[in-house]
């Protein structure tokens, strides 16, 4: 099995709903973000790849556009936006384009990050 990965980042704003209000994260706060999309695949196309990585333009320029500088509860439309919750929401814009799509991680610092892999 072959597998290839591509990291990107935005920044972002939100709040998490469902928390007791003394919860740092309850509060209006922001994190870098970085996403990394897993791919994997038995077999290379005839060039040698698994898939071209300048393919994932389209997703850097759906995470600029729709991600980058926003408000993620505005953008999500509630205010469960965990990194598991937008792990998974990537992975299905991600598995949409990209049949070979194995994981989606999030991480909202250095130290965590949340993957999601059906």
């Amino acid at each position: 099995m072959y597998t290839i990965a591509k990291r990107f980042s935005f920044s972002a704003s939100h709040m998490i709903g469902g928390l007791p209000a003394h919860h740092p994260c309850a509060r209006l706060h922001g994190h870098n973000y970085e996403v990394e999309i897993v791919l994997q695949s038995a077999e290379l196309d005839p060039v040698g790849f698994v898939r071209d990585y300048r393919e994932f333009s389209a997703l850097k320029e759906f995470i600029d556009d729709t991600l980058d500088h926003r408000h993620l509860n505005e953008v999500f439309g509630h205010d469960r936006t965990t990194s598991e919750v937008i792990a998974k929401w990537l992975y299905d814009w991600c598995r949409a384009r990209w049949p070979e799509v194995a994981a989606v991680r999030v991480s909202e610092t250095p130290k965590t990050w949340a993957e999601y892999r059906p």
